[in-house]
């Protein structure tokens, strides 16, 4: 296997799983904790882009590939699995941090040996980068079948300046394009690959025939990762490290939520604690002030003055600096979707479940960690992880949810936006929009394992009024996300109003849906996996 998936060790031995203790996150400390990757996870969630990567293989022309995406997001591993249906026929490289002389070196030596399988070694060099990729093409014609040549990590190649990309743009011009073959290139360097090879100002720029930002992994993939884990463990799963697979290569499946999450926040606050710089500096040379930013938006700090009173900087650099952070995606600008376009009322959020995680709770404790000492960090997790899983990671999961849900008809209306709704006297978790139609769906999440009472629904009714979009007339839905399900006198209500919906002057209630944790799960699973389109063809 490529780099990408060295170090996995055995896996530890299974213990009994009891996840009754779950809701209180009842964690001790454990002598010896073993130190992660202990896991190598399944190559799972990846059939659209292993469809695209087959679609470029057969294509009757020359195909250009530029795959990018964040470090750990499994880029190679993708890469590394298609090329198992074709393991005769693809060249695959990785460049390395190394000078400019000796990556065109190593790169000419594993030309020569792919198209010369079985020949005497020979001490070929190629003068420049352009030389080797016309002798690519040279020896790709002479094969008389199609051939791929993979580069990855090839940021590291754009390190030296814009030669290298200059000579493969003058290549393909000139002669790849014209061959049987596949060309694909891949890069962790988010800025550098935007700038150096997508940008109109890059030379490569237009030649790419597919640009394929591999995105983390959503939620329901982690039903096919870790099949023995109910779902409750899997959203806490998700709320920790998210969906980036290398990651999730430090959760023994055989092993309990609980001994996984302590020997993840040990081994998280040591190995992985640069991984946020490292992720930001593709961005961002100093990180120091962002650092501040992302810890006070970790903390619940989410307009501009919240984040300048948590980080203590100054209000212009705040705003700077949160400006900086929207183009790297880890944060987003939210607005309450049923205000204005124009409103100035937005939040800023971590997109990110795993900066999430560790800004919030590994980062203000990791020099204690690094001393041996972890029980302040787990007393803090033991206080707040219930609801830091309720307030982020549940309340995403029903968004996706809702979305879903209403394309796929199990809602009776279908939101062309999903978000949350706020206003200075009332904030609604999951809202759903089709201003088309003057449809909304208000939707209460609630992540608590007890069954959840009527007047969750009452008060989510009540705030109705306070939540609405100024203009024209609205038909309501109302959806009740349980992860523990909900009593009787829920049920009671929830018949009630729909027997006889209330209305306000501007709005009308259509009806109720209660949706628990195993229906979600379940759902998001079947719809994450149907095939894309729906029934019937589109007359043209």
């Amino acid at each position: 296997m490529p780099r990408a998936d060295n170090g996995a060790l055995s896996l530890a031995k299974s213990l009994n799983q009891d996840y009754h203790n779950l809701d209180y996150l009842v964690l001790s400390l454990i002598p010896e904790v073993p130190m992660p990757p202990a896991y190598t996870p399944p190559f799972v969630g990846r059939q659209r882009e292993m469809a695209l990567l087959e679609d470029l293989w057969h294509s009757p022309q020359a195909a250009f590939l530029v795959l990018y995406g964040r470090r750990r997001v499994g880029k190679t591993r993708l890469l590394w699995e298609w090329m198992q249906k074709h393991p005769q026929d693809v060249l695959y490289w990785a460049a390395e941090p190394s000078s400019e002389s000796d990556q065109r070196r190593a790169f000419s030596q594993a030309l020569y040996r792919f198209f010369h399988p079985g020949g005497a070694e020979a001490a070929v060099y190629y003068p420049t980068w352009r030389a080797a990729f016309e002798a690519f093409a040279e020896f790709a014609a002479q094969r008389g079948r199609r051939v791929a040549l993979v580069i990855d990590e090839f940021t590291y190649l754009l390190e030296h300046g814009p030669r290298v990309a200059g000579a493969l743009q003058h290549a393909w011009d000139q002669t790849l394009s014209r061959g049987n073959l596949l060309l694909a290139i891949s890069g962790s360097h988010l800025g550098m690959v935007v700038r150096d090879v997508l940008s109109p100002q890059a030379p490569l720029y237009g030649r790419a025939t597919a640009a394929l930002r591999l995105q983390p992994l959503p939620y329901p993939a982690t039903r096919e990762a870790f099949p023995n884990y109910p779902a409750e463990a899997r959203v806490a799963l998700y709320a920790v490290v998210g969906g980036v697979p290398a990651y999730w290569a430090y959760w023994n499946p055989q092993d309990d939520f609980q001994h996984n999450l302590t020997a993840f926040v040990t081994h998280a606050a040591l190995s992985l604690g640069d991984e946020p710089r490292f992720l930001l500096q593709d961005y961002i040379r100093e990180t120091g002030n962002y650092y501040a930013i992302l810890s006070a938006i970790a903390r619940g700090a989410h307009t501009p003055a919240e984040i300048r009173r948590a980080s203590d900087l100054p209000s212009g650099h705040v705003s700077r600096y949160l400006e900086s952070l929207l183009e790297t995606g880890y944060v987003e600008r939210r607005r309450s979707l049923t205000a204005p376009p124009n409103s100035r009322q937005g939040r800023y959020h971590l997109t990110d479940p795993f900066l999430r995680f560790y800004f919030r709770f590994i980062s203000p404790y990791r020099g204690q960690i690094a001393a041996g000492v972890r029980e302040p960090l787990l007393a803090e997790l033991r206080r707040h992880l219930l609801d830091f899983i309720g307030t982020y990671t549940w309340e995403e999961i029903a968004r996706l949810w809702t979305l879903h849900a209403g394309a796929q008809g199990a809602l009776p209306f279908q939101p062309l936006e999903v978000g949350a709704a706020w206003t200075r006297t009332a904030q609604v978790d999951v809202v759903g929009i089709n201003p088309r139609e003057g449809t909304l769906i208000l939707g209460e999440c609630k992540w608590s394992p007890e069954p959840v009472e009527a007047e969750v629904l009452r008060k989510l009714v009540r705030r109705t009024e306070a939540v609405l979009p100024r203009e024209k007339r609205w038909r309501v839905h109302y959806v009740v996300f349980a992860r523990g399900g909900w009593t009787a006198g829920m049920e009671a209500e929830a018949a009630a109003v729909r027997a006889a919906p209330p209305s306000g002057e501007r709005w009308q209630a259509e009806g109720v849906t209660l949706v628990d944790l195993p229906a979600v799960d379940a759902q998001l699973w079947q719809w994450h996996h149907a095939p894309p389109g729906g029934e019937g063809e589109i007359p043209f």
